[in-house]
């Protein structure tokens, strides 16, 4: 596995999520890369990505909750709901707007609920991406989706706000931190908390700092990205690992069932483990079943 393993990196804002995996490719020899959860061009922070035969794990990751903090500009709202977007509608009223009144609405936003994405965003409308078709001059209608915001709170109210680029006037500004599943559009989430509050708003300085158990502090820049970087798939997914011996190892290897009584702790609903040798490399993931170990997802390079 000299070339498979997941990297953390931190994107910078005004780079694509695509972009910011060309060190993998040069660092890494390989041009089998992919990444976990897009980030907006604008947006910045923690992508999880993975080289060699461990980008089939990535689903894995994508279904991590995660956590980001991101500005909210009241007063204003943009096409793109980001702050340099093309103005649409601006509303004086918005001066009225405290943080009392802030935090008072937010908590019709935790716990399960309903979300229509940004209208330019990556969903799929008849096989194109709904941003495409805005940028063609097609006006979209997107359905909600369930997601899940689990933590939502003022972080700061921001004086004399001057935010570069601001397309609108932003009549109140705040810094928010929230902690969510998977499909959140922090973007939609900025223009959701305005209407509650009777306006509209867009956010900016959108950042991802947590992904899973993984955080923002492990990640690195692609420019300072080296081979040391490469981390085994056990530090980033907390699968339970089962060690096995060498005769063990080659039945999962040749895609057989291994007989197993010893119970494995820690395991979730879907039976997720991952298999090592007797030395701690993660070889495969498997499925763990009362009685036996299934082969899923062999890992290792091939001998």
């Amino acid at each position: 596995m000299s070339n498979s393993g997941f990297v953390l990196l931190d994107k910078i804002a005004g780079e694509t999520s695509f972009k910011a995996l060309f060190p993998l490719k040069r660092v890494f020899s390989t041009k089998r890369v992919g990444h976990a959860g897009t980030l907006d061009l604008r947006a910045s922070g923690l992508i999880i990505a993975a080289t060699g035969r461990c980008t089939r794990l990535l689903p894995f990751v994508e279904a991590k909750d995660k956590c980001y903090s991101f500005r909210l500009h009241l007063g204003y709202e943009t096409d793109t709901l980001e702050w340099d977007g093309d103005l649409v509608e601006q509303d004086g009223r918005a001066l009225a707007m405290d943080r009392e009144a802030l935090e008072k609405v937010l908590p019709q936003f935790i716990g399960d609920i309903q979300q229509v994405p940004p209208k330019y965003c990556a969903v799929k409308i008849d096989g194109k991406r709904a941003s495409d078709l805005m940028e063609r001059g097609r006006d979209v209608e997107l359905k909600p989706r369930s997601i899940n915001i689990s933590s939502l709170r003022v972080v700061a109210a921001v004086a004399n706000d001057s935010t570069e680029g601001c397309t609108g006037k932003s009549i109140a500004t705040f810094d928010l931190v929230c902690e969510c599943s998977k499909g959140t559009y922090i973007r939609a989430l900025g223009r959701d908390i305005a209407r509650a509050l009777g306006t509209v708003g867009c956010v900016s300085r959108i950042r991802r700092h947590r992904i899973g158990n993984v955080t923002l502090d492990q990640a690195v820049r692609g420019e300072d990205l080296t081979l040391a970087h490469l981390l085994p798939v056990d530090k980033v997914l907390d699968f339970p690992v089962v060690r096995l011996d060498e005769s063990q190892v080659a039945v999962i290897r040749q895609g057989n069932y291994l007989p197993w009584k010893t119970p494995v702790e820690g395991v979730d609903s879907q039976g997720n483990v991952f298999v090592a040798n007797l030395q701690g490399e993660v070889l495969s993931l498997c499925l763990y079943e009362p009685g036996r170990i299934r082969p899923k997802i062999y890992l290792a390079e091939d001998e």
